[in-house]
């Protein structure tokens, strides 16, 4: 991505967006997470095809007379990781860039690659859940 389209992008998430923790398996500690909602399709798509990943889901439209159909675009895990990097400088919402920065500093210093904590390990991750609410 150019330095226009990763500001473009960090606009988009800024204003739509949303730079979470979110567990992807019940099974697991939430894992870092950007989604981005919108009623334009064509939006969506164009952050997937620059991101390279990440999945487009339809939302339920319960009243069609009077809402239009809507999406949500998300990606996790690493990816998410190097959208945050990638968009940090550029984001403007102090709440959003904060969340940013916290995840991509710390999330990969606590995460043990096969899942497997011991007691000082979990309690690092807790308290890193903690911190970032």
């Amino acid at each position: 991505m150019t330095n226009i389209e990763i500001a473009y992008l960090a606009g988009i998430i800024d204003g739509e967006g949303s730079i979470m923790l979110s567990k992807y398996h019940h099974s697991e500690f939430p894992c870092p997470c950007i989604s981005i909602s919108s009623t334009d399709l064509e939006l969506l798509e164009w952050v997937r095809d620059k991101i390279g990943s990440g999945r487009i889901n339809r939302k339920k439209n319960y009243n069609i007379n009077k809402h239009k159909t809507s999406y949500t675009y998300v990606v996790y895990y690493d990816t998410a990781i190097d959208v945050m990097n990638k968009i940090e400088p550029y984001l403007v919402i102090v709440k959003k860039k904060l969340r940013a920065k916290f995840i991509t500093e710390n999330y990969k210093k606590i995460t043990i690659r096969n899942g497997k904590y011991n007691d000082i390990q979990r309690y690092a991750k807790e308290q890193f859940y903690n911190d970032f609410i």
